[in-house]
């Protein structure tokens, strides 16, 4: 991996992924995106890894996409290219998926910060689609997935101005989970990670997938497929070793089993 920096168990259960083009503050190029994308296709068939967190770093989580690949390149160019379908195998990654963000997350940056479930910022985060401002428009989830987060209003203003939110306003409107010191951001994904890998790894993601699934269908058809994935844990050895351990009254040892 030219532009990653991997970790598989930087902590007990939990992979560090971090983007690692400093001097273009982690701009994503078509190379990067793919790094990204194999990386946690191979976090994701391996039984060690509960819990992935991905980061840039202080400056920058990603900047934005690569304007300078970008540039030059005609519609046919892009659509052959494609890089949008790397991005939605990225989206697909099974397993919990924390983002820690400090600096810029921007354009195809924020795109990809969105792909998370979970996001701890620093106090220096900023998030934003400036693509209008380039004469295009977002084109990776930056219009679907921001409106869905922040609401309609919201995320008409930041696409049609190209205008940033803070971190702290990013946590106000539901975008972020935590904001923290800055010296503190990694760290504090990795607690948030560590009390996640310490749960079943299979009702962690079968829950993801029904959370995820919220956006995808009405409420009706959500619920029975809510309902499938909790009956398909009583199937996993981690369902009987939780519930044996709580009337045991005794800490649980999932296996993801």
């Amino acid at each position: 991996m030219e532009f990653l920096l991997i970790t598989p168990q930087a902590r007990p259960g939990v992979a560090l992924v971090q983007l690692n083009r400093p001097k273009e503050l982690n701009a994503l190029n078509g190379q990067l995106i793919r790094e990204i994308r194999d990386a946690l296709q191979a976090l994701d068939a391996d039984e060690a890894v509960r819990v992935v967190i991905i980061t840039g770093n202080e400056r920058a989580f990603a900047a934005g996409a690569d304007i300078k690949e970008m540039a030059g390149k005609t519609a046919v160019d892009m659509f052959l290219d494609d890089r949008f379908a790397t991005l939605e195998q990225i989206r697909r990654f099974r397993k919990p998926l924390i983002g820690a963000v400090s600096g810029f997350a921007l354009g195809g940056g924020c795109e990809l910060a969105m792909t998370c479930d979970l996001l701890v910022a620093s106090e220096t985060a900023q998030f934003g689609q400036p693509e209008i401002r380039l004469g295009t428009m977002p084109g990776a989830g930056g219009t679907q997935r921001l409106a869905r987060a922040v609401g309609k209003a919201k995320a008409m203003e930041m696409v049609l101005t190209g205008e940033f939110i803070s971190a702290q306003e990013a946590h106000r409107l539901g975008l972020v989970n935590r904001v923290v010191p800055v010296g503190q951001y990694l760290e504090e994904a990795f607690r948030l990670a560590a009390s996640i890998a310490a749960m079943s790894p299979v009702a962690a993601r079968l829950a993801k997938e029904s959370i995820n699934r919220v956006f995808e269908t009405h409420l009706e058809e959500g619920l029975h497929f809510e309902r499938k994935n909790f009956y398909l844990t009583f199937a996993s050895e981690d369902q009987k070793e939780g519930m044996a351990a709580f009337v045991e009254k005794r800490k649980p040892e999932f296996k993801g089993r």
